[in-house]
């Protein structure tokens, strides 16, 4: 229904504001001042903005394997309609059928292949593990709660629109609880990551924490301005409403920083 499409978009919008002001307030500010104290350690001393880098590296790691993944699906199917594509395309698929009201960013609908279904969770499965290093990564409670509040909500949507697309593709109900078990243990493998290179105190240990943080930022900038935002705020319905639920996503993740 409308209102189900509604509802879905706007806790969309929320997960959106809530990624951005993660990313902006807490892990890029934290990212920056971790590498710069290591980099000054280690007496590496360049007009290059490196730091600035290792982020882009994380942006464009993530967006090279998903493009990779979804250009393979394509190919083996021989098949025009990407998984990943403007709202507007989406919404206007969903008129007059009733049956794919469900509305995120992630998903096309329409496009029914168990192949194509398989390379949708491998590239979300991508960025689970990612997701997942970056709270891993952290060493207060409070960044930990922080992140997994942003992710959690994000993942709800996620793992909604994954298992109708599954359930679309005429996947077995077997292999569909099997997606989403997996799906499910992609960010546990990611936090088991990043608790690993703290734990492990390695002598460069520090060092190679600061960077995979950096790529962990590089790919909330990623899920937040080019997956979330862009998606939802190109579509011409309940605009008003989407900047609202953003603005509260985003309000609700300052203040549980500014509360420390």
């Amino acid at each position: 229904s409308e209102t189900h499409r509604m509802v879905l978009s706007l806790i969309s919008c929320f997960a959106g504001g809530v990624f951005l002001s993660a990313c902006l307030l807490d892990i890029i500010p934290d990212y920056l001042s971790d590498i710069g104290v290591e980099l000054e350690a280690r007496r590496v001393d360049t007009n290059f903005p490196l730091a600035e880098f290792i982020m882009a590296s994380g942006f464009f790691l993530v967006l090279i394997l998903e493009r990779l993944v979804l250009n393979f699906s394509v190919q083996r199917n021989e098949e025009t309609t990407p998984l990943i594509h403007s709202a507007d395309h989406t919404h206007s698929h969903h008129h007059g059928d009733p049956e794919s009201s469900g509305h995120h960013v992630h998903v096309d609908f329409h496009a029914h292949s168990s192949f194509r279904a398989f390379m949708l969770f491998l590239s979300l499965s991508l960025h689970s593990v990612f997701e997942g290093l970056a709270i891993g990564l952290q060493t207060t409670e409070s960044k930990v709660l922080e992140i997994c509040t942003a992710i959690l909500v994000h993942k709800s949507i996620i793992v909604f629109s994954l298992s109708v697309k599954l359930v679309q593709s005429a996947v077995r109900p077997l292999w569909v609880a099997a997606y989403v078990v997996v799906f499910a243990l992609m960010s546990p493998l990611g936090i088991a990551v990043g608790i690993g290179v703290i734990e492990a105190r390695l002598a460069a240990g520090a060092l190679i924490q600061a960077v995979l943080e950096g790529l962990a930022a590089g790919t909330f900038i990623y899920i937040t301005f080019l997956e979330i935002l862009p998606h939802e705020l190109n579509s011409p319905q309940w605009q008003l409403l989407k900047v609202l639920f953003i603005l509260l996503g985003f309000t609700v993740m300052a203040g549980l920083c500014f509360l420390g």
